[in-house]
Order: C-alpha cells, then sequence, then structure tokens
C-alpha cells in the first residue's frame, strides 16, 4: 500500500497544499480579511477560490466539581441571536501561546481561573470558507479570580454568565436549542471522555497545534 493511500484508509486528517497560482485581497478588515486564490485542480485547470483569512481562536470548556459547565450569554449580531457560549476569544496578539489566550479570556469573560488544563479539542469550523482554526480547553479546579475584575466594552457590557450541568447541555444542543459550534463540539467531545473513562488520557495543554504554531 502506498503512501497516499495509506493516507486515504486512516481516520486522520493530513496536511496537504495545492499549487496556488495567484492571490488577492478582496476585502481588508479590522480583524480578518475575504482572499481570493487562483487554485490548481487535479485536471490542471484553476479555479478561484474565495475565503475569510482568520487569526484563530480559543475557548474554554471549564467543568466544576459537580458537573457543571460556565457558559456565557451573549449577543451576535450577525446572527441576531443571544448565544450561549463558552468563554472565548481571538489570538489576536501575534506570537501568543494560546493557553495563555485562554487563561486570559476565562479570566475577562467569568472572572475565573483554573488550576488544570488540558487540550480538549481542535477544530475547523468552516473549512469551506475559512481557514479559522479553534482550540478548546478544558479547564478544571475552578476558582474564582481575586484580581479586579476586567473592565468590559461593547456586545461584553450585557455578558451574562451561569453554570449548567454538562449533561443538560448535551440535551439542549441535540435538541437544536443551542447553535454556538464550538460550544457543541467540546460539550460533545467532554461527554465521549467523561463516559469512556478516558478524561486524563486528554492532550496536555501545551500540546503542539500544527493550526496555529506557538
Amino acid at each position: 500500500m502506498s503512501d497516499a493511500d495509506a493516507d486515504v484508509v486512516a481516520l486522520r486528517d493530513t496536511p496537504d497544499s495545492w499549487e496556488v497560482r495567484a492571490e488577492r485581497t478582496a476585502f481588508e478588515g479590522r480583524i480578518w480579511d475575504i482572499v481570493s486564490d487562483d487554485v490548481v485542480m487535479p485536471d490542471g485547470r484553476t479555479a478561484a477560490r474565495d475565503y475569510v483569512k482568520h487569526p484563530g481562536a480559543v475557548g474554554v470548556l471549564a467543568l466544576d466539581e459537580q458537573g457543571r459547565v460556565l457558559l456565557v450569554r451573549q449577543y451576535r449580531h450577525p446572527v441576531r441571536h443571544r448565544l450561549w457560549e463558552m468563554p472565548a476569544g481571538l489570538l489576536d496578539v501575534p506570537g501568543e501561546n494560546p493557553l495563555h489566550a485562554a487563561q486570559r479570556e476565562l479570566f475577562e469573560e467569568a472572572h475565573h481561573k483554573a488550576g488544570d488544563w488540558r487540550v480538549l479539542v481542535d477544530l475547523y469550523p468552516t473549512s469551506g470558507g475559512s481557514d479559522e482554526a479553534i482550540r478548546v480547553y478544558l479547564a478544571r479546579d475552578l476558582g474564582e479570580s481575586e484580581d479586579e475584575r476586567f473592565a468590559a466594552e461593547g456586545e461584553e457590557l450585557d455578558l451574562q454568565v451561569r453554570r449548567f450541568p454538562l449533561d443538560e447541555v448535551v440535551r439542549a444542543a441535540l435538541a437544536g436549542e443551542l447553535h454556538n459550534g464550538a460550544l457543541i463540539a467540546g460539550a460533545l467531545a467532554l461527554n465521549a471522555a467523561l463516559a469512556s473513562g478516558t478524561l486524563d488520557t486528554l492532550r496536555p495543554a501545551d500540546a503542539p497545534w500544527p493550526a496555529r504554531p506557538f
């Protein structure tokens, strides 16, 4: 069996990069851009592929000793909804360690800290239209921070923070009552890890992240 055949059979995503004949920035935004690449297809012809160029993000699924997860409720203008989400934020500081970014977001959005951190799941939420990568951490040994609260602004001025039992989050996700992709992926991954007894074999917090090397 060739290496190429092995890649097809193995249940894993593999890095690859098709030839790009030209790249244009169609829109330059405050946080992300829209680029258009002329990509060489397998038959040798080129096709334009537009996508959002994104800095990446981190999320924190914080689990307390009673089996509850800490969530925040925030207004999201593009979808015109208030969504329950995990504390999360952009990797908008060049070269920042994503774990440090996750710890910052847990403090800023929920005024909490955690003593135990693991990588829960990595995902490309919209791989057909964006290069955004999200790393979701599991945070345990929770406690409220003693530091001065972060000064909120914008949508975060209306942020609500609450803890919910994990099984209730999973039920709401499967019932179509929750819609944030990172939260749903993280909650289902955590539920599966708990059910299979593999929680303590999750990747360490400093595990490599090829999508966003640090």
